[in-house]
């Protein structure tokens, strides 16, 4: 028994035996008790941090998109209803629609209403965006087809060819818009963040009945791509 005392103690009377040996273990396990306890608090106030620092990326990234869209609105509002255009709060997508305006059928080059949009247009757009510049990956210039072609190919046939066709009429867009000499100052920045993208009929408009629009489906738009991943990186790592 003398090896069990030197292991667990003798008891509060000084005896040896059973009741000293039962009775250092339970006052172990109460002070294992206490050290899970704590434990269990630690986890508990870390979780909690986290949680904030979550709350606060969250809240960080809502307002640096309303505060995006509502630049675009303060400036373009009342050119919307005249171009035919509208901006999506969520995606920040500023949306040309009409496409007798943009080109014409199965064509890349831009038709001259289309371009006097444009002039104005895009001076203003990235005056707009300027002051955020540091939250802005990317900015892409999409465009969007009908899935019509014509009845003599498939519908393989067709997306691909009204892929060819988004790919070109953004190219288009975007070579006229960087050639302005309004935006001289910008050109660089404008080369760093801006990308065509063609979709072809991937993201077709839908109408009431829930068949494609055809005529809405075809369609222009500049979206800002917000560095997101990475603002939510650096507020976590600077907490």
């Amino acid at each position: 028994m003398s090896q069990l005392s030197k292991v667990f103690g003798q008891s509060r009377s000084g005896g040896e035996g059973e009741g000293a040996h039962w009775l250092s273990v339970s006052d172990l396990m109460a002070g294992l008790m206490m050290v899970f306890l704590f434990i269990a608090i630690a986890l508990m106030l870390n979780a909690n941090r986290e949680r904030d620092k979550i709350k606060e990326v969250a809240v960080a990234y809502q307002q640096n998109q309303v505060d995006i869209f509502k630049a675009l609105i303060s400036e373009f509002s009342k050119d919307l209803e005249r171009w035919d255009a509208n901006i999506d709060r969520d995606t920040l997508s500023f949306e040309f629609q009409s496409p007798e305006v943009l080109f014409e059928t199965g064509d890349t080059d831009i038709r001259p209403l289309f371009q006097e949009i444009l002039n104005n247009f895009f001076p203003r757009y990235i005056q707009t965006l300027s002051r955020f510049r540091d939250s802005v990956n990317e900015i892409r210039v999409e465009g969007h087809t009908s899935s019509e072609w014509n009845n003599k190919v498939s519908a393989t046939e067709a997306y691909f060819l009204n892929m060819a066709l988004s790919q070109g009429r953004t190219r288009s867009v975007l070579r006229y818009v960087y050639e302005l000499p309004t935006i001289d100052a910008d050109r660089p920045w404008v080369q760093r963040t801006f990308a065509a993208v063609g979709f072809s009929s991937s993201h077709l408009k839908m109408g009431e009945n829930g068949e494609e629009d055809s005529a809405a489906s075809r369609r222009v738009t500049f979206r800002v791509i917000t560095n997101s991943e990475t603002q939510i990186r650096k507020i976590l790592e600077d907490r």
